[in-house]
């Protein structure tokens, strides 16, 4: 069976997934949708060298009362991956604006987790018409947020990466004792180039160098949830506490949890998810 715009559907366990691809000016961009068209919008974003993968285990938790939206940014995942040009945060935002356009949505609550909470916030600000409210899962705030690496294993990256430097940067993405890393996600790193690893990573440093996210949050006046595995090892977890800057802001920390809080205790993170997105969903008419 196939999709109006033909895309397949993949069955996901009791969910089942329209997957398409849509194809923009500057390369196809994948797109997948779960729930009700008629519920509340509710958009997904992953994080650096991720993809749509990594909200598989919140997907299910969440179209009970929502039209679930999840994008592949360029150069990840199922996307295009063009070496020709940069990957801005605010084309990635304009991208992700077009998609929804291109989808028929007006309105969605936006969930960014790691670098994917800054495509979010340029997408609040670039499009404050089509965001409803944000939610940020372990994004730092700030680059003095950030903690370095233990060591250089990923400072001299060959490419594709070794099974060694990929367990390396995988290490730093969990904290709770006992879980791996899902093979299909790190499959979606080795899938990327050089180009697109490199230039993505470098596109978030370079938006918050120019101004922390609190401070664009704040100006934006959008309802905003924060949520923080207290046992990350990317950024610091401390850090939270920075987004209180933002009027009305709701900052909660999740206890024996890492940077990946949506993996490692999916229905911990849905919960006061869920609690936030009841007030600030708008539902279609």
């Amino acid at each position: 069976m196939t999709a109006s715009d033909g895309g397949p559907w993949v069955d996901n366990g009791a969910e089942t997934t329209e997957s398409s691809l849509l194809p923009l000016d500057d390369g196809g961009i994948h797109v997948c949708q779960d729930g009700p068209r008629d519920a509340p919008a509710l958009l997904l974003l992953h994080g650096s060298a991720s993809s749509t993968r990594s909200w598989d285990p919140m997907v299910p938790l969440l179209t009970g009362s929502h039209r679930v939206i999840r994008i592949d940014l360029l150069g990840h995942g199922r996307s295009a991956k063009p070496d020709d040009r940069g990957y801005a945060v605010p084309d990635q935002a304009s991208r992700v604006g077009a998609a929804l356009e291109r989808l028929g949505v007006e309105r969605a609550a936006v969930v960014g987790h790691s670098s994917g909470g800054v495509v979010a916030t340029a997408l609040a600000e670039h499009r404050p018409d089509l965001v409803t409210a944000l939610a940020l899962v372990n994004s730092g705030p700030g680059l003095d947020a950030f903690i370095a690496p233990e060591s250089a294993a990923t400072g001299s990256l060959q490419w594709p990466p070794s099974d060694e430097q990929l367990r390396h940067f995988a290490s730093t993405a969990v904290s709770r004792a006992g879980y791996r890393i899902p093979g299909e996600l790190l499959d979606d790193v080795r899938e990327m180039t050089l180009h697109t690893f490199t230039a993505t990573m470098l596109a978030t440093r370079s938006y918050l160098e120019r101004r922390a996210l609190p401070d664009r949050l704040a100006a934006l006046g959008k309802p905003l949830l924060v949520l923080f595995g207290e046992d990350d090892r990317r950024w610091r977890s401390s850090s939270a506490a920075d987004y209180r800057a933002v009027p009305g802001a709701e900052v909660e920390l999740l206890p024996g949890l890492g940077h990946s809080p949506l993996l490692e205790d999916p229905q911990r993170t849905a919960t006061p998810l869920l609690a936030f997105t009841a007030l600030h969903a708008v539902r279609v008419d």
